[in-house]
């Protein structure tokens, strides 16, 4: 339970072998209709930030209907039983707040950030939308030229914006990984009224959620107030089908070259690694921090500073809750290789496959891993987001306690394994992309 007018402490102690303690006060309890709720108080400012997490994502859809979470994302601003289209928005932001929402392969996620004398209003509209299925066709037509007009901009349009969804079906031949979260535009068009209403009363349910609220709030009236909204929207009724996840492991290297209009020849490694959650994805992910966190870094000491072979590059680690992926980025300076970069990142990867990283870079990825948390949990926004992550994933809310000295209790020794387990180069992906004409 909080006490006093701070809900979050968070202190370290310096020096190589120094840790980082977290301490975020919560409650957490369930409505009778299987809504998970978790609570947590920080009077330091008048803002609450309301997060609802549905456990539903683009793989919980079937082969021929793909799409339809990220397409829900879209039409719950569409209108409920007693808001109207547009309502939504407006009603937040004249209340002094914003709001918005992401989809990705596993959870959609909704969240509200307002003063703390609107949360009855937050508390309202959430629970309007979650009550009842109120689609209309006009609405599905609508947000289907939505869903398509966002795919042009940031996918078909853009220069290497098909490069995260080609990755992704490589990386994944199989499974419900191996489509893309926003799904193909031929099965959105053929969505029927039935398919979207099945899809919102399987998942969109509160037994099938967990509502957070971070910030200026009292524990007890707020309780009162969720269940005033809330306890009162039934169950769903249709089955959560249960899912066998299905993958199928790489025993090659995978390469593709691809044409198109881009700027400048570019390069997308990425390699298949444990979920979140795992030991071996806070492994990799303090490896990531070697390789290219800051100026310092090997590949931008390498890439950058010595051979000017790039103009930009990344090393990125997405953890979802079935599967993983390393991915590795760059875009190749005029007159250089794209092979040879490939050559130079993989020079890299082997001295990390034969020896330890030093004491510096092991220090320098454990200090940035603190500031990569302070940051994460420095706004409401930010806890409450990570409570429901925890608890949609783990079923353990505590976790926002305890992950920081996980990653941080990671050895120099387990980096250099985890290399040698999952980078190789007989298991990943390359894509090479040059321009229209280019050799």
């Amino acid at each position: 339970m909080p006490s006093g007018n701070r809900g979050t402490s968070l202190s370290r102690s310096t020096g190589l072998s120094g840790d980082m303690k977290v301490n975020v006060d919560f409650k957490q309890f369930r409505l009778e209709n299987g809504l998970a709720v978790i609570l947590r108080q920080d009077n330091s400012v008048p803002v609450v930030a309301v997060d609802i997490c549905y456990h539903v994502g683009s793989k919980n859809e079937k082969r021929d209907k793909t799409g339809f979470a990220h397409l829900f994302e879209h039409l719950m601003f569409e209108g409920s039983e007693h808001v109207t289209k547009g309502e939504f928005d407006r009603y937040i932001s004249l209340a002094g707040g914003y709001n918005n929402a992401y989809t990705t392969e596993d959870v959609t996620n909704y969240y509200d950030v307002l003063p703390s004398n609107q949360l009855p209003l937050a508390l309202w509209l959430e629970s309007d939308r979650m009550l009842k299925f109120s689609v209309t066709k006009e609405a599905l037509s609508t947000q289907r030229e939505v869903v398509k007009e966002e795919k042009r901009w940031r996918i078909d349009n853009r220069p290497y914006g098909d490069a995260s969804e080609k990755m992704q079906g490589l990386i994944f031949p199989v499974g419900q990984y191996h489509w893309p979260v926003i799904g193909s535009m031929e099965d959105l068009d053929s969505a029927s009224m039935d398919d979207v209403r099945n899809f919102y009363e399987r998942y969109y349910r509160p037994n099938n959620a967990v509502l957070v609220i971070s910030g200026d709030l009292d524990i007890d009236q707020t309780e009162r107030l969720i269940r005033k909204y809330f306890s009162d929207i039934p169950p769903g009724k249709m089955p959560i089908p249960d899912m066998v996840f299905e993958d199928k492991e790489l025993n090659r290297e995978v390469v593709e070259e691809l044409r198109g209009q881009v700027p400048s020849s570019a390069i997308f490694v990425a390699y298949k690694i444990p979920p979140d959650g795992s030991d071996e994805y806070y492994v990799l992910n303090q490896v990531a921090k070697v390789l290219s966190d800051g100026n310092s870094s090997r590949l931008y000491k390498r890439l950058l500073y010595d051979a000017q072979a790039v103009s930009d590059f990344d090393v990125s680690i997405e953890g979802m809750e079935k599967s993983g992926v390393f991915m590795f980025s760059a875009f190749v300076s005029p007159g250089r290789s794209e092979k040879d970069v490939l050559k130079m990142f993989d020079t890299e990867i082997a001295r990390l496959h034969d020896s330890l990283v030093s004491e510096y870079e092991f220090e320098k990825g454990r200090n940035a891993t603190v500031s990569s948390y302070v940051g994460r949990l420095s706004t409401n926004s930010g806890v409450a987001d990570a409570l429901a992550h925890y608890h949609t994933f783990f079923e353990e809310p505590g976790m926002i306690n305890s992950e920081v000295e996980r990653e941080l209790s990671v050895t120099r020794r387990e980096m250099r394994e985890v290399v040698r387990n999952f980078l190789g180069n007989e298991k990943r992906v390359v894509l090479f992309y040059h321009p229209e004409g280019k050799g």
